[in-house]
């Protein structure tokens, strides 16, 4: 098999490149270095079977114009450098309206048309960029964990103050995260299965707080949850992040209506597309090992 991974130094990536490796694929791995996908195609490409695009702008804050760029034009280019390849393109279930809670949704219900940040925007846009390109399958996995991990780890260590973590609601809203491991195994079995869109996620959602009790314990961190009511939370997160906008800060602030829509709402996914036409076989949600993350 021969094989080209955008985002072949990042997380998701990485770990792809580095699983098909193992395989004995022969792998080409381009990273932001090596090519810029959002200034256009790729001069004098290899010959590949598959390309697995992982290569984004994965943020809820910053410039729209350049998350676009590299979303959208960067699949736009990625696909265009390819085009007789299968294409695997690792999309989000960011793509699922953020405005109501996602119960184990089936593939059909996204994208949709009003997304809280660029991010979700941008990411759906991609898929439509592909909709209509033969031999091509999406993945959409949620809340990616793992050794390495770039967002969800440092996020929930950075919100933390003193020895409190502070949720917004009650914390018992379920949750489909996705370890990296069943990530890359999905990646791996789109290389050769039907086309299609695909829910990613480990074998069963979770409680949040349960989740994020259980990440802490494996930290080695005594931190106390409290919470936070989500009437309070959402227009004070609004507010927030305006006055950011207005300064023109390069972060996020603390509270933002992107992680409130998440964390305090249901987000599960029906993975029976990709059980039943992939072969996937998810494991159970695990943090074993996380304090080495």
């Amino acid at each position: 098999m021969r094989l080209a991974v955008t985002g072949a130094t990042g997380f998701v990536g990485g770990a792809v490149a580095r699983a098909a490796t193992a395989l004995g694929w022969r792998v080409h791995g381009y990273g932001s270095r090596d090519w810029d996908i959002a200034t256009g195609p790729l001069p004098d490409p290899p010959e590949v079977d598959v390309v697995v695009h992982a290569a984004a702008a994965v943020s809820d804050w910053g410039d729209a114009a350049r998350i676009r760029r590299v979303n959208v034009d960067g699949t736009r280019n990625v696909a265009a450098t390819f085009p007789a390849a299968r294409f695997v393109h690792v999309s989000s279930a960011s793509v699922y309206d953020p405005f109501r809670p996602t119960v184990r949704a089936i593939e059909s219900r996204a994208p949709v048309t009003r997304y809280l940040t660029p991010y979700g925007a941008t990411k759906a846009d991609a898929e439509r960029v592909l909709a209509g390109r033969p031999d091509t399958v999406v993945l959409r996995p949620h809340a990616v964990y793992g050794p390495g991990d770039p967002t969800l780890l440092p996020r929930v260590l950075g919100a933390i103050r003193g020895r409190t973590l502070v949720l917004v609601g009650d914390g018992r809203a379920a949750q489909s995260l996705t370890s990296l491991d069943n990530l890359v195994a999905a990646t791996l079995l789109a290389c050769t299965g039907p086309p299609g869109v695909y829910n990613v996620a480990d074998a069963e959602p979770v409680v949040l707080q349960e989740a994020l009790a259980q990440l802490l314990a494996e930290r080695g961190l005594d931190v106390r949850i409290r919470h936070l009511p989500v009437g309070l939370a959402w227009p004070v997160a609004g507010v927030a992040e305006r006055a950011w906008r207005l300064v023109g800060a390069k972060n996020p602030p603390r509270l933002t209506r992107y992680a409130i829509s998440h964390l305090a709402h249901e987000r599960t996914l029906d993975l029976t597309a990709a059980r039943e036409r992939l072969g996937y076989r998810p494991t159970p949600t695990s943090f074993r090992g996380a304090a080495e993350w």
